[in-house]
């Protein structure tokens, strides 16, 4: 986590305009048959372990992962320092209202926060250039878009250059966790890597996106043969 928040903090000083993925072991799979996702993440200038499924391929496959980096602990430590690094925020995503609420609760957790702008994530294609400009007149130095994988990262890479933000980050369910419409797992499951069941619990409608843990770890297996 240390490393990832310094790297994106470098990316803010730079300007450099980059998108950040947090993988899981589903997005990892639907990558491997998403062709525009697999690029993306390959293109990404940083990705992420976003679940315990990753960070036990990295190990499996001999390569160094020192810990999980959670979506939505990520956006809580970056937003936790954004004030005194005068970091502008830009809440983009979740059903109406909702980011509105996430914005309410950041500025309670970190006072002095400037959320700089927020948009629903229900929009057609007419609407975009509308979103586009209200996030290019609020110039955030971090975008947080949760609009559910692969949508976020497809719209934040396809309008990468014209929203010329530093940072852009799909952050899936954080604001409406942050909000109060979704649980997250009790920090006893996320201790026992028990996340992915607790959403799948919590959202039956999951269960057969839950399917690509056990395929993902036959990938992992036969991809170190």
């Amino acid at each position: 986590m240390s490393q990832a928040v310094a790297q994106v903090q470098d990316y803010m000083d730079e300007k450099k305009n980059v998108l950040i993925a947090t993988a899981n072991a589903e997005m990892i799979m639907r990558a491997t048959h998403d062709k525009e996702l697999q690029a993306i993440l390959n293109d990404a200038a940083l990705v992420v372990p976003d679940g315990a499924g990753t960070v036990w391929a990295a190990h499996h496959l001999g390569h160094d992962m020192p810990e999980r980096v959670a979506g939505f602990d990520l956006a809580q430590e970056l937003m936790r320092i954004a004030p005194q690094r005068k970091r502008r925020v830009f809440f983009f995503g979740s059903a109406p209202g909702v980011a509105e609420k996430a914005k309410a609760k950041a500025e309670e957790l970190y006072p002095g926060i400037e959320i700089v702008g927020v948009r629903n994530g229900f929009f057609t294609e007419k609407d975009e250039p509308e979103i586009i400009a209200q996030i290019k007149e609020a110039k955030p130095d971090l975008l947080l878009a949760a609009l559910g994988v692969p949508k976020q990262e497809k719209w934040l890479y396809k309008h990468k250059e014209e929203l010329g933000v530093p940072v852009s980050i799909g952050v899936g369910g954080t604001l409406d966790v942050m909000a109060g419409v979704m649980k997250r797992a009790p920090l006893w499951m996320q201790k026992a890597k028990l996340e992915w069941l607790f959403r799948g619990m919590l959202q039956p409608k999951r269960a057969g996106r839950l399917m690509a843990l056990p395929k993902f770890v036959l990938k992992v297996h036969a991809a170190k043969k």
